[in-house]
């Protein structure tokens, strides 16, 4: 039995909110490389020559990448041959609190959404876990910010609307959302499972390299399909027009019931944001 201590996950948590929350990721950096070229309007190949700038600012000068620093959504996998040595809320939440007030990142959670006081140390989190086989503990940070989450959706659909009741839900999504999650966007979508799953599903699809389709061919297509269906909705950077409004769409599905078709699109902006350790 391995174990870990509360201490060390602390560290860890802390560390992880701050590289999130300073540097941007790979995939990302190279999607929106890519996008220049692919970009129609000289706005828009200038506010993406802007956003990679600020990414560079933000990496070496070890600030937010965005002033929202966002809503810290923790996924945990936990190995059979894992003992926690402490309460693993306590010391993810430590971890969060240590990482922003340390970071000088912004504290944007409040107690409760009916008298909004600030908790003043974007506490607490919102933690996921899940039980699988090892000797391992790995801990996902992605921080989450409010504009993009704001223009999330989920639809319990009808069956038989199939694949192109999908496709209008989604495009209807991000048409709706305009300019408000500031494009270009990273989109995760989820299929199947209940309404409380698939909600999960479209968050966790977030996590996947952009550059990196899933492995159901079917799935994969879709994929494809939309991100072209997305630019072409003419939406583009910061919702000034033209040609590249999403960086990626990722989808990550799940069996269903007989009588239903959940769908669940949760937008992020170019600020993609996730780091992760295995300790």
């Amino acid at each position: 039995m391995k174990k870990i201590s509360q201490a060390k996950i602390i560290e860890n948590v802390a560390k992880l909110c701050q590289d999130a929350n300073y540097y941007l990721g790979n995939d990302v950096l190279k999607a929106l490389k890519d996008s220049i070229i692919k970009e129609k309007s000289e706005v828009g190949k200038n506010i993406l020559k802007q956003i990679i700038e600020n990414a560079k600012i933000a990496a070496t000068e070890k600030m937010p990448i965005c002033q929202d620093t966002g809503f810290v959504v923790a996924f945990i996998e936990i190995g059979n041959k894992v003992q926690i040595e402490g309460d693993l809320k306590q010391a993810i939440n430590q971890g969060v609190k240590k990482g922003y007030k340390k970071g000088f990142l912004r504290n944007s959670i409040v107690k409760s959404p009916i008298d909004r006081i600030n908790t003043g140390d974007n506490t607490p989190a919102i933690i996921h876990t899940n039980l699988v086989k090892g000797n391992q503990l790995k801990i996902i940070i992605a921080p989450k910010g409010g504009g993009s989450e704001n223009m999330s959706k989920t639809k319990m659909l009808n069956p038989a609307q199939g694949i192109k009741g999908i496709k209008k839900f989604v495009l209807d999504t991000i048409e709706q959302a305009g300019p408000n999650p500031c494009p270009p966007l990273v989109i995760g979508i989820g299929l199947g499972g209940t309404f409380e799953k698939v909600a999960l599903l479209s968050k966790k699809a977030l996590l996947r390299d952009i550059n990196q389709n899933h492995h159901d061919e079917k799935i994969a297509n879709l994929e494809n399909k939309l991100l072209k269906k997305i630019n072409e909705t003419g939406i583009g950077p910061q919702g000034l027009g033209k040609t590249v409004t999403a960086l990626g769409v990722n989808i990550e599905k799940y069996p269903c019931h007989i009588a239903s078709l959940p769908v669940a699109v949760n937008i992020n902006c170019h600020a993609h944001r996730h780091k992760e350790v295995i300790l």
